[in-house]
């Protein structure tokens, strides 16, 4: 009952809302079987994440790089969007000014019909050339060989921010821009601690906007947030399905 009343607030300040933000982690992703790849489950041929998201791992052996990205294409391709997805795509379609800032790589939110997106770490169906820069939409999961190549003869790499390597300047500073005019801020499934990313809400709370929290786990948010719901991504878009 406590989260139904919570709710219907939620919802009261929605409907006076012109500017809504929504920013998701991994958690909204695990929902949908996306493998964390940070657990035990997660190792690929024994190597952690770690190991194979950098630059350094790429320039050494871009073949074994581009295996463990296939195997994840394969992995992550076979999942759906789920009950929040859906939340957050019928959202924007709702709102006048509407911005969906997501850590996740997946491609998920884009399937669930998703378009005005900010992707902080790049998207995993993306790749990037070293040598020209272009920027590709790519669903294979194979290739005749590997490294792929560019038209221009470049070696193409995961169009992702690897550990070492800075946010897109351009995303970043679009992402604190609607942060700051956010009316109200949805937080769904992230611990807010991978900077700087994490200061999103807080660049929202400090510019005034209503800040709501979901996540089953107190993080660094949550004593500041206005609202909270202690829920998994899932559980807290059940609420706003009709007859709620």
């Amino acid at each position: 009952m406590e989260d139904q009343r919570k709710v219907e607030e939620l919802k009261g300040r929605l409907e006076k809302c012109k500017n809504l933000v929504v920013f998701t982690g991994a958690g909204i992703s695990k929902e949908s079987g996306i493998p964390t790849f940070r657990d035990a489950d997660g190792l690929w041929k024994n190597f952690r994440v770690e190991e194979l998201a950098t630059p350094e791992a790429f320039e050494n052996d871009p073949v074994r790089v581009w295996e463990w990205y296939l195997w994840r294409k394969e992995k992550i391709g076979q999942c759906q969007p789920n009950l929040c997805h859906l939340l957050v795509s019928k959202w924007e379609k709702q709102f006048e000014n509407f911005w969906l800032i997501t850590q996740n790589i997946d491609g998920l939110h884009r399937k669930a019909g998703n378009k005005k997106i900010l992707e902080l770490h790049g998207n995993i169906w993306y790749t990037r050339c070293i040598k020209c820069g272009d920027v590709k939409e790519d669903l294979s999961i194979n290739y005749p060989s590997l490294p792929p190549k560019c038209s221009c003869g470049g070696i193409l790499r995961p169009h992702i921010v690897w550990f070492g390597e800075a946010l897109d300047s351009g995303i970043l500073n679009k992402a604190m821009e609607v942060s700051q005019e956010a009316e109200v801020f949805v937080s769904i499934g992230t611990s807010t601690v991978v900077y700087p990313a994490a200061s999103l809400p807080f660049v929202a709370l400090q510019s005034g906007a209503y800040v709501v929290e979901v996540n089953p786990e107190r993080t660094s948010l949550t004593s500041e947030a206005n609202i909270n719901f202690f829920l998994k991504a899932t559980q807290f878009a059940s609420l706003f399905e009709d007859g709620n």
